[in-house]
C-alpha cells in the first residue's frame, strides 16, 4: 500500500516492478486490473487510505473483486458477497474462506508500480 506520490521510495527485494498505470488516470474510488505476463489478473484499488493490490479472482468462485463494491478498505465480490479486506486478502467470513493474495504497490515518478515476486516465492 501506498498512501502519495511523496511517500519514500521503498526497496522491494526479490520482486520485479511492473508498470500498472500513471497515477492521475486511477482517482480515488476506482480500480485498475492487469494481467502481468505469466500471472493471474491483478486489481490496484485507490481507496481513500491508499492503493492497495490483491489477486482479481475470488477465491470462493470464479468473479472479479474489480467488479465488486468497496467500503473502505473492503471489498464484497460482485457474485456471492464475499468480503475481502485489500491490506491483508483475509476474508471477513462466508463463503470465502481462503484469502486472496496481495501485492506490494509504489508510485515512481508518477506512475503506479506493482513489486511482482519472483517465479516461486509463495507469499
Amino acid at each position: 500500500m501506498i498512501l502519495d506520490n511523496d511517500s519514500p521510495v521503498v526497496i522491494h527485494p526479490g520482486t520485479t516492478p511492473f508498470a500498472v498505470c500513471e497515477l492521475i488516470t486511477l482517482p480515488v474510488g476506482e480500480v485498475v486490473t492487469v494481467t502481468p505476463p505469466g500471472m493471474a489478473p491483478i486489481s490496484v484499488f485507490h481507496t481513500s487510505d491508499g492503493l492497495y493490490a490483491i489477486d482479481d479472482t475470488c477465491t470462493h468462485q470464479d468473479a472479479s473483486l474489480a467488479d465488486g463494491w468497496v467500503e473502505g478498505c473492503t471489498v464484497e465480490c460482485p457474485l456471492h458477497e464475499a468480503c475481502f479486506d485489500l491490506r491483508t486478502g483475509v476474508p471477513s467470513g462466508p463463503p470465502a474462506k481462503i484469502a486472496v493474495r496481495t501485492h506490494d504497490v509504489s508510485i515512481v515518478d508518477g506512475t503506479v508500480l506493482l513489486h511482482l515476486e519472483q517465479k516461486g516465492d509463495t507469499r
